[in-house]
């Protein structure tokens, strides 16, 4: 698939969803590492997942995570 395809598809699901804000395709892959942070998946994980050659790229979906941690234990 090309990026004007994907381009031309999230245009259509905009107007269809009748979102009154600009989206852009990018705004997927951010709300994909969020969502994966969100669901407690290892951070190498989604760094290959979404193709980021360094972590820093993705410790940033992780660092903004709410529930993180909330079942690791401190004893």
């Amino acid at each position: 698939m090309t990026t004007d395809a994907i381009r031309k598809i999230v245009r259509r699901a905009v107007r269809h969803a009748c979102i009154a804000f600009p989206v852009q395709q990018h705004m997927l892959r951010h709300a994909t590492g969020y969502k994966l942070a969100n669901d407690g998946q290892d951070t190498r994980g989604i760094q290959h997942y979404l193709g980021h050659r360094n972590i820093q790229h993705t410790t940033r979906y992780t660092e903004l995570a709410s529930d993180r941690f909330k079942n690791v234990r401190y004893d």
